[in-house]
């Protein structure tokens, strides 16, 4: 997989998690994603790296239809979100 497939699954799977409408949902997709990216950053076997970006894909799709579902069943901004 090259550099540029990475980077490209990295800003979907950040991309689709800024949609989620919970703040609690949202950041915790987030920070999960940056740790993964940043746990596997100096993968150097090729099969390793092949594997997490599948898994990384599969994540994505997760998240599009976590996000599909919640968006059907809106709530309250949290104090913290009317803050920013």
């Amino acid at each position: 997989m090259s550099r540029v497939q990475v980077l490209a699954l990295y800003k979907s799977l950040i991309k689709e998690s800024q949609k989620f409408d919970s703040y609690n949902y949202r950041n915790y997709a987030l920070r999960k994603i940056r740790d993964c990216f940043r746990e596997n950053m100096n993968l150097t076997d090729n099969a390793k790296i092949k594997e997490e970006i599948l898994g990384g894909q599969k994540n994505l799709e997760i998240i599009r239809r976590q996000v599909f579902v919640g968006n059907l069943y809106k709530t309250d901004k949290l104090v913290i979100e009317m803050m920013k």
